[in-house]
């Protein structure tokens, strides 16, 4: 299979590439470090700057699309909402119009957008065809969707994943956490009622080949773990895993103040179901969060 990928290098990315590679799949990885990222990734890995220099009769059999800015890194100024929206949204589109012109065009896109499409749901249960909450996390998902699914009028089989928090060791949210909860400082942030969407990273790479394997599977895939888990069940369980206490809670009001309309993603959730996975039948290598937090430390 050849394959082309952006956000190679990243948490997600880099162990894709690796799974990829020992199936045997050849790779081209659109990065703005080529020579950072040959450096990292499975040996015979072309990395490119830029769409361009791909000749107008390349093919690939799939275009996986998991580039991004990190959206919790700091305060969502002017600046950062245009940077995060460039890494998404700009890209996608690029991606399409490349493939428009393409004279042989991929047989699948999977591109990435996350579960902040729903906004802020409360304690219900969230699918696929669940209506989303308008704020600011839900205009930069919807945008970076819709980017993507122009795709399936050039005839490109087009699948989003609408990815939750990836559990997994060396990288994503879990390694900003670990410090204080290591310390015995650790707790629940906010209120520790409000949910959180989780899924351990090798069953994101699992579904990411199911969905190339699956010729039937399109449309939108909530990229989640069955069993969600309040904030206050997540560090209880951060705690077991790590056999420190848990119990000092991150008020509401310092994320509030450190953060602004960015401590949202913290404060507020999902309580979010891979519906249309599991009618797929896709079997979660590590449904509940003591298991994947077991293997993920």
């Amino acid at each position: 299979m050849r394959c082309l990928l952006t956000g190679g290098t990243g948490f997600i990315g880099a162990a894709l590439c690796r799974s990829l590679a020992a199936d045997g799949a050849a790779l081209t990885v659109l990065t703005r470090e080529p020579a950072r990222a040959t450096a990292r990734l499975p040996p015979g890995t072309r990395c490119i700057r830029q769409l361009a220099e791909l000749g107008p009769a390349e093919a690939f059999d799939a275009v996986i699309n998991l580039a991004g800015e990190p959206i919790a890194s700091g305060r969502w100024t002017p600046a950062r909402k245009r940077l995060l929206a460039a890494s998404r949204i700009d890209l996608t589109r690029e991606l399409v119009d490349w493939m428009e012109r393409s004279v042989s065009r991929p047989g699948v896109l999977i591109s990435a957008s996350a579960i902040g499409f729903y906004g802020d749901q409360g304690d219900v249960a969230v699918t696929e065809d669940s209506a989303p909450h308008d704020e600011y996390q839900h205009q930069l998902c919807r945008d970076w969707e819709q980017a993507a699914l122009r795709a399936q009028a050039l005839g490109v089989r087009t699948a989003v994943l609408r990815i939750g928090l990836v559990v997994g060791a060396g990288g994503g949210f879990l390694q900003r956490m670990l410090p204080p909860f290591r310390l015995g400082l650790g707790g629940p942030v906010g209120s520790g009622r409000q949910w959180m969407s989780w899924v351990h990273r090798d069953d994101v790479l699992g579904i990411i080949e199911l969905l190339l394997a699956r010729g039937d599977l399109a449309g939108v895939f909530n990229v989640t773990a069955p069993a969600p888990v309040t904030s206050k069940d997540f560090a209880h369980a951060l705690g077991r895993a790590l056999r420190r206490p848990a119990l000092m809670p991150l008020p509401a009001c310092v994320l509030q103040l450190a953060f602004g309309e960015m401590s949202r993603l913290l404060l507020t959730g999902q309580r979010v179901l891979p519906a249309r996975l599991q009618a797929a039948g896709y079997g979660f290598r590590f449904p509940d969060i003591d298991g994947a937090l077991r293997e993920a430390l």
